[in-house]
């Protein structure tokens, strides 16, 4: 599957690299930013010895309650038509308020509402690097496609508390009252998408958006963008709502997870 990721990041690339020859000169842009996502989704822990596996739902969390450390910073080199954009993020949550909704016997789930008290911790980054070829350049609006490849390594744990130990079918497998798991992945998606901006008239105001989908390591991961903007003549100021989703096969990981919540960064142009 890795493989197949490359060869289509390639077959991405390429023609950027060649097309870009033909033009004059490169310009370069960097942008700072925050993001402040909350997290929701489940983690898919595996199972203990002659145990069951926890599925621990996570959010909403208050925006700043949890987050611990965070780090984003984007990028973009742009010959003529021709882009190259990358964006690194890096987040780590503690003691996210967390539940324990099903434990997984082997195929056999058993829900349960006897949480008292689970936390799960997170932290992950995220590299996402494409090339964007512009297809409508206008002074109101500009669209440009894109593809590329998004890298995403992440850590979660949980430590659960239930009011009573879970009992399988039959009884012949049980989850404790109170442990704790931990489960790391790495995933590797190839992504298209398109992004671009809307200029409000004649004035420096305008919106950006961004949308992309993919697969690979993931079942499906998407990433959408849409906010409001600010032209000066160093660059851009913007405000916007992200989301960053990811969903894997029932026995991984990231269940239905998502990270969504408002960005606020500057653009600086040389």
């Amino acid at each position: 599957m890795n493989a197949r990721i490359f060869a289509f990041a390639c077959l991405v690339l390429v023609p950027f690299a060649a097309g870009a020859q033909a033009e004059e000169h490169w310009t370069f842009s960097v942008t700072p930013y925050i993001w402040l996502p909350n997290v929701n989704g489940t983690l898919k822990y595996n199972p203990p010895p002659s145990g069951g596996a926890p599925e621990v739902d996570t959010g909403p969390n208050n925006y700043l309650q949890n987050l611990s450390f965070a780090l984003m910073l984007s990028g973009e080199a742009r010959k003529g038509r021709w882009s190259i954009v990358s964006d690194l993020i890096y987040l780590k949550f503690d003691k996210e308020k967390s539940n324990v909704r099903d434990v997984d016997f082997g195929g056999s789930r058993v829900n349960t509402s006897a949480d008292v008290g689970t936390r799960s911790s997170l932290k992950g980054l995220e590299w996402t690097i494409a090339g964007a070829y512009t297809m409508v350049q206008s002074p109101r609006y500009t669209l440009e496609g894109l593809g590329g490849l998004r890298y995403f390594h992440v850590e979660a744990s949980s430590d659960w508390q239930l009011a009573a130990t879970i009992s399988a079918p039959g009884g012949a497998q049980t989850l404790p009252a109170s442990g704790n798991g931990s489960r790391s992945t790495d995933l590797v998606d190839g992504i298209v998408g398109v992004r671009g901006r809307i200029r409000w008239g004649e004035t420096p105001w305008f919106s950006p958006y961004y949308l992309d989908v993919g697969t690979g390591a993931s079942t499906l991961t998407w990433q959408s963008v849409i906010g409001i903007g600010y032209g000066f003549k160093w660059g851009d100021v913007l405000l916007a709502y992200r989301t960053l989703y990811y969903d894997q096969k029932d026995d991984k990981l990231l269940q239905d997870f998502r990270f969504s919540g408002p960005t606020l960064g500057a653009t600086f142009r040389f």
